[in-house]
């Protein structure tokens, strides 16, 4: 950590501070009110002092009027092609009803302000970057909520429900809308949830907890098939999430697939923290919750190579032990894989909106109520990056619909939200986020130094096209951080879609590709577009890939381990364990 670094607080503002800062984050969702008046009067007071800017967007809004105007025109005689395309991910307009008049023209001219609102939040000289990006999102949330799709009186589809059900649609719509305000009102489940509980619905791949201390349960899947490859999986998801998104039902599960093809797979599975945890940090979440299930995996498989792989941010924490066992010269890793993982912060894609010194301190302040940040705050923050479909879909579709969004898995694995101790949390977006110490060199962990460039395992690393919360972009650098062999696999989907991506079954999606390139030891081009430009697309999933490349990094297959779990007052503990679901679960043993 820089040395002209306050150290991180877990005691927050001074008592006279807390109830106002409080008060500001229930109105703010968790976002700092003057980080974000910072980023508008950068905004504000630069355009103020451009006159040229100022004429170049006042005849940008001139010509935008003149081309609704003239469609206008040509709309009310027929159909007619659009002045202005939505862009793909767009979907709010791509029903036939919005095709006729006046719904077309309502529509082109709402894609016309948001285009001129693009303009008008970028290029402004002077405006810091980091302001540039936060006034362009602001902007763009205003604009999502004000969109014709979102009314009654707007959005044809919804009209001609109404007109169809006399009104039904909107009674209906109203009594979803109760339903939901008395569930956060009084902290209560959404509906449908209950009918997926970890160990009934999901998470169902056979196991045992093997180890556990203050932080993990490491959970050992029993083997499926007569022999197994020597070498056992790791697997080191994000605390914040729980651990069953690779487990969720038998067609979608991960863990499932790599057991069946003959892989000996440990879990981790994160506790969720509560105030008397304020005080974990980074350091200790890289103990207790990698190297100490390292060690665990390499008695139960001694001698044999560990292949370790991380999702998320479980994987950040991966290549930092990684890095610090290859300075080490110890030889328990394999091959390291990480999913969707960054360790270069400069570029973190929207999540970097959230992020400057007002916000975290605006964090750290929260934090200091309970020693936590809540996982609904958390969120919030996943909900506004995406918020045409997380919030404004959902309210088209239950609330003037009146219909009924089904509970899937996935949606249920969303909502089981995690907590994350006040230490870690302000040192992770201090360190990694705001100043980039780990792909800078600077990164310590109780004093030692974490090198990438000791990183000498074979790496596997895979991102996906369109995720919000680790841009591929961003993920790609590390390969020009280490000095490994490497495999970069872009995978189709988003950040989870993308990850959970069966091979075969029910679930399997059609439209699933990936691409993959190969390097040797930062020969990979400098410009991941580069190698995009030319990269071919296979069809199907990538696991069939992942999979091919642990056995062709795997030494033999030996005869499959017998699952000999942890025992508490005398019974096993079954997977998917007790972390996953009590907080306060028991940590003797």
């Amino acid at each position: 950590m820089r040395t002209d670094d306050p150290p991180p607080t877990t005691t927050g503002p001074p008592p006279m501070d807390l109830p106002l800062k409080l008060w500001l984050a229930r109105l703010s969702n968790g976002l700092s009110p003057v980080a974000l008046a910072q980023a508008q009067a950068d905004w504000w007071l630069h355009l103020l002092v451009s006159p040229t800017r100022q004429a170049q967007l006042s005849a940008s809004a001139l010509h935008k009027a003149q081309a609704w105007a003239h469609y206008l025109w040509r709309a009310a005689q027929g159909p007619c092609e659009n002045c202005v395309t939505p862009a793909p991910q767009d979907k709010r307009f791509s029903r036939p009803e919005w095709r006729h008049f006046p719904f077309n023209a309502l529509a082109q001219g709402f894609l016309l302000q948001e285009r001129w609102w693009d303009e008008a939040t970028h290029g402004v000289r002077g405006v810091s970057r980091h302001h540039e990006e936060v006034t362009a999102f602001v902007a763009r949330q205003w604009l999502d909520m004000l969109s014709p799709s979102n009314s009654p009186l707007t959005n044809p589809q919804v009209l001609q429900e109404t007109l169809r059900t006399g009104g039904a649609n909107l009674a209906s719509g109203a009594a979803n809308w109760a339903r939901d305000a008395m569930a956060v009102a009084s902290g209560g489940e959404a509906r449908g949830l209950q009918a997926f509980e970890p160990g009934r619905a999901l998470a169902l791949t056979p196991g045992q907890v093997v180890m556990r201390n203050h932080l993990i349960e490491l959970i050992q899947y029993t083997p499926a098939t007569p022999t197994v490859w020597r070498e056992p999986v790791l697997v080191v998801p994000s605390w914040i999430m729980k651990f069953y998104i690779l487990d969720l039902t038998p067609d979608d599960s991960l863990v499932r697939y790599l057991v069946s093809q003959g892989h000996t797979v440990f879990m981790v599975s994160w506790r969720n923290p509560g105030s008397a945890d304020a005080g974990l940090g980074m350091d200790d979440y890289l103990d207790l919750g990698v190297l100490q299930a390292l060690a665990a995996v390499q008695e139960r498989c001694p001698g044999a190579g560990v292949h370790a792989m991380g999702y998320c941010l479980g994987g950040t924490l991966l290549s930092m032990a990684a890095a610090l066992l290859g300075a080490r010269g110890d030889p328990g890793l394999r091959s390291l894989t990480l999913l969707a993982a960054q360790v270069d912060f400069q570029e973190p894609g929207e999540l970097g909106l959230f992020i400057d010194e007002s916000q975290i301190a605006f964090l750290e302040d929260i934090m200091a109520e309970r020693g936590y940040l809540d996982g609904q705050r958390m969120a919030g923050a996943f909900q506004l990056i995406n918020s045409k479909d997380l919030v404004w879909s959902k309210l088209v579709h239950e609330y003037l619909m009146g219909a009924h969004t089904p509970v899937t898995p996935l949606r249920a694995w969303n909502a089981d939200a995690t907590r994350l101790p006040a230490r870690m949390h302000s040192e992770y977006l201090r360190r990694l986020y705001l100043h980039n110490d780990l792909a800078e060199g600077r990164y310590r962990v109780r004093g030692e130094p974490v090198d990438l460039d000791r990183i000498r395992v074979p790496l596997y690393l895979l991102a996906t096209e369109r995720d919000h919360v680790s841009p591929w972009t961003s993920v790609y650098k590390l390969m020009r951080l280490t000095h490994s062999n490497a495999h970069f696999v872009l995978s189709s989907g988003g950040h989870n879609v993308g990850i959970v991506s069966p091979p075969e079954g029910p679930l399997a999606s059609p439209e699933a590709s990936y691409r993959v390139g190969e390097w040797a030891p930062r020969a990979a081009p400098a410009d991941p577009q580069d190698w995009l430009a030319q990269a071919k697309a296979s069809p199907g999933s990538w696991w069939p890939h992942w999979q091919r490349w642990l056995a062709a990094h795997s030494s033999r297959r030996v005869k499959a381990r017998t699952v000999s779990g942890l025992r508490v007052r005398g019974h096993a503990v079954p997977a998917p364990g007790t972390y996953v679901f009590d907080p306060a679960a028991e940590v003797s043993e």
